[in-house]
Parts: C-alpha cells; structure tokens; sequence
C-alpha cells in the first residue's frame, strides 16, 4: 500500500447520506422484482419445474454489463460526472421497463409470446437494476476514506434494507387499500401492477436526488488522492489481466458469494411456491390463496430487511470479521432449513429474521474486504468484474433449479432445504479469506 498518497477528507454524514440515497429507490425496484417475478410468471402460465429457467438471462446480462460499465466508468470524465452518468441511465431505463412487465399478462397475447415478453422485460429490468446499483458501490470506493468507508457502507445498507422494506410490503398494502388482489386466469393483479408503478416513480426521484446533490472529484483530485500518475491512467489492461492481478481475497470472497447467491436465487425462485403449499395448502396460481400467499412473501421478505437491519447492528461489535460472517450464513442457513415444517404463516416471522442475518452480512461483507484491497485504479472494472460472483452462482443455480426441484421430490418447499444447505457450505468457506489492504 503506498503511504505518501493524499489522504481523502471526511466527509458529513450528511455527505455519506447523499452519495448512497439513490440506492433506496434502486433496491425498490429490486425487491419487486425479487418478491415478484415467479409469482407474475406462475400467473402468467409457467410450470413450476421450468421456473427458475426464467433468471439465467437476467444475471447473464448482468455478467456481461456490469465489467463493460465498470471499465467504460472508469474513463468516464464528463460535466456530469464519472459514474453518476450511469446510474442515470440504469435507472431511466428500469422504470420504463417497471411500467411493462407486471403488464405481460394483459395485452391480450397468448401464454407463450406473453412468456417471452416477460423474459426480455426481465433481462432489461435486472440489467438495468445493476446498471444503476453498481455505481453506488463505486462512489463509495471513490470518495470515502478508509476510516469512513465502513459508515458509508451501513448508511448503504440501511438505505438497501429500508428500499426493499418498501418494494416488499407494497402489494400487501394496495390489497389492504382495496386494490384487486385476483385478476383473471393469466393476468397479473393490479395490486402487483401499481407496486411496480409507485416502484417506479420512486426510483427516479431518488436517482435525480443523488444526482443533483453529489459532486464526484474531478480527474486530477481523484488521480492524487488514488495514487495514480499519468503514465498509469493511459495504462491500457484488459479484462483478463486485471483478473490476473486481482487479489487472492478477490477470488476467496468470490467463492463464498457463489453458495450465497445460489442459495438466494431458489429463495426467489421458490418462496411463494412454498409458502402457498405450507401454509396455504395450493399449488394453483390462479387461486386467491395462491394470490395472497404471494402478498405474505412480500411480508415475510420485509420481516428479512428488518432482521438485516438489526443484525447490521450487532456485525460491527464483533472483533473477529470471519466469525462475524460465517456465524451470519450459518444463522440464515437455519433459516432457510426450518421452513418446510413450518406452517404457521407468522411462525414463518423467525424463519426470515434468521435469514435476514445471513442477508445482512452479504450486504456489507463483500465489498468492504475486496475494496479494501483494491487500490483505486480500476477500481470500477474491478468491482464490474466482482459482480460476476453474484451473477454467475445465480445462473448456476438458475440452470440446475428444475433438476433439483425433481430431486426434491417436486415440492418447492424443499429448494428451501437446499439454500440451507448451501449457506452452510458458504459459512465454512468463510474461513479461506484473508483480509488484505491496498493490494492490487
């Protein structure tokens, strides 16, 4: 790590506030589409056995935008800034696609090009969700120094827990309004469809606050504050050489993501199967019960972020990192194990706050032990190319979910099991990190 670098200034609270508040409305339009998305296409007509087939493309996109956004950022210098330009666009384009897709199933199309219509609405929405998360994380890294990178990084995940607090409880709360919570035979209810609405409108004024409220470091500032000379900046390196410089946490912490996210994705994909089958004894879509199963994930997703928040209470008052972490995903994994026997619907209430420990430690984790060892040169191709570790699992998971739902015996409460499973998996694989500082 080099010593003579200028350090950067603190930065207010309220400075730390501005730089991550567009991460709210993101992580809205995020928990709709995570608490949604096999519910909308059960609806629409999917089979349970071809549902998580329906994520690869979305973290295939993402695979392949995020470095290219990562890289293109990083030579970005306009009036507008370095990465705000493309949280711009990342959220512009996600609440258009917000206003189509829980409309897949009502402009009179047949299940199959409805289906299609869905998938590619899908693949924009999360390409553009990460397109417009992703350069939060990035600011953080650019702007904060490392006494203050750690608030930054818990202001971040508090907004990301409050955001998907909202996303998730909003077609509970239209139904309670008295918005239709039924449609007919096909068709996604207008509960689900003015969530995506109201997602959207948010989504854009949280964006349009950051942007107008956040100043990102002009060229010269960053390079002295970031160690980087001239010479250095006009350094041409693709993508595989910067892999094969990456530091070895990137790769260990890479590989403890994989069981994480894979273990999330079938709580996605399958959540509102089995909780519909559990509780409300159905595994019919166009049922009313299966309906408001549909709204009780999105309040037992809720219950999720308040355990993640509370949990992010407690992560900083233990001393030991790997313990921290690994005691988190071991806590989710339980989570996850307990819910095929549990048939209460508010029983379910522990279930999801042990899980949300594991999601807690995921949020704030990651990113705060690989930034740590990134210098800032290309630091935004880095963390580009470190959202492969979320991508990729998801899309091995996805790829493999209709194998292992016969596996399983066919009843989606089981893929609970296996996401246990696989936390526990990525709990031992804790142990394998080593934290590094400015190594590059």
């Amino acid at each position: 790590m080099n010593t003579n670098l200028k350090k950067k200034p603190d930065l207010s609270f309220m400075k730390l506030w501005n730089i991550s508040f567009g991460f709210f409305g993101v992580q809205i339009a995020y928990a709709l589409q995570s608490a949604n998305i096999s519910r909308i296409f059960s609806t629409i007509g999917a089979d349970p056995h071809s549902l998580s087939y329906f994520w690869i493309l979305p973290p295939l996109m993402g695979i392949i935008v995020q470095p290219i956004v990562g890289s293109l950022s990083d030579n970005t210098w306009c009036r507008f800034g370095r990465r705000i330009p493309y949280l711009f666009v990342g959220a512009l384009v996600a609440v258009l696609v917000m206003c189509l897709l829980p409309n897949a199933g009502s402009f009179g199309m047949a299940v199959s090009t409805a289906m299609t219509f869905g998938l590619v609405s899908l693949m924009f929405l999360d390409t553009s969700i990460n397109m417009a998360m992703q350069p939060f994380k990035m600011l953080v890294g650019d702007m904060v120094n490392e006494q203050q990178k750690g608030l930054a990084y818990s202001i971040q995940s508090f907004l990301c827990n409050a955001g998907s607090l909202a996303g998730y409880v909003f077609p509970f709360l239209f139904t309670a309004l008295g918005i239709s919570n039924v449609a007919p035979q096909g068709v996604v209810p207008d509960s689900v469809i003015y969530s995506f609405y109201i997602g959207a409108a948010i989504l854009i004024l949280c964006v349009v606050y950051t942007t107008a409220k956040v100043k990102e470091m002009p060229p010269k500032e960053y390079a002295e504050y970031h160690g980087i000379s001239e010479k250095k900046s006009e350094e041409k390196v693709s993508l595989v050489q910067l892999l094969r410089r990456a530091p070895k946490v990137f790769w260990t912490v890479g590989l403890v993501q994989f069981f994480c996210w894979a273990a999330f994705l079938y709580m996605w994909n399958y959540t509102n199967g089995a909780i519909a089958e559990t509780c409300w004894q159905t595994t019919d879509p166009s049922s009313g019960a299966y309906q408001a199963a549909g709204n009780w994930v999105g309040i037992l997703f809720a219950v999720q972020a308040v355990g993640s928040v509370a949990w992010a209470v407690v992560l900083p008052r233990f001393s030991n990192h790997k313990i921290a972490y690994a005691l988190s995903l071991l806590l989710g994994g339980i989570g996850f194990l307990t819910i095929p026997y549990v048939h209460d619907q508010y029983m379910l209430f522990v279930s999801y706050l042990l899980i949300g420990c594991a999601w807690a430690a995921m949020l704030a984790m990651p990113f705060t032990i690989v930034t740590n060892a990134l210098n800032g040169d290309h630091i935004g191709t880095y963390l580009g190319l470190f959202n492969g570790t979320i991508c990729i699992p998801q899309i091995v998971a996805a790829a493999f979910g209709g194998v292992m739902l016969n596996l399983v015996g066919s009843h989606q409460c089981n893929m609970m099991l296996v996401a246990g499973v696989l936390l526990a998996v990525g709990a031992v694989a804790v142990f394998g990190i080593k934290e590094t500082i400015g190594e590059e």
